[in-house]
């Protein structure tokens, strides 16, 4: 699999790793949530991986919309399902191939993934 970056194109961040990404000339396919939604197998990849306290944005703004008894009891089946309904609530950037997932932006660790 190529390297793939899953987020919304909108997203600050994403900007900031889609410019890391170019400057440093990593090719890459971008899948953007909101016009091609999140694919559930990768989601489920995602979740198995990385735990769903990492896949799921608990600093945003999604995450503060959900109802306190969902937020109280999540776990990785509800993350899947809030997940496929809310994609804003999917940390971001996610980045795949075939070696490895990674959640979030940092320079320093994308350096040392990708090199």
């Amino acid at each position: 699999m190529e390297l793939t970056i899953f987020g919304i194109k909108n997203c600050d961040t994403m900007k900031k790793a889609m410019k890391w990404l170019d400057d440093n000339g990593v090719a890459y396919h971008f899948h953007d949530y909101k016009k091609e939604g999140v694919p559930e197998q990768r989601l489920r990849e995602w979740l198995e991986a990385l735990g769903w306290e990492t896949v799921i944005n608990k600093r945003g703004t999604t995450w503060r919309k959900l109802d306190d008894g969902i937020k109280a009891t999540m776990n990785t089946e509800k993350a899947v399902t809030v997940a496929l309904e809310n994609p804003s609530v999917i940390k971001r950037p996610l980045l795949q191939n075939d070696s490895f997932i990674t959640a979030g932006f940092n320079a320093d660790e994308w350096q040392q993934t990708l090199k």
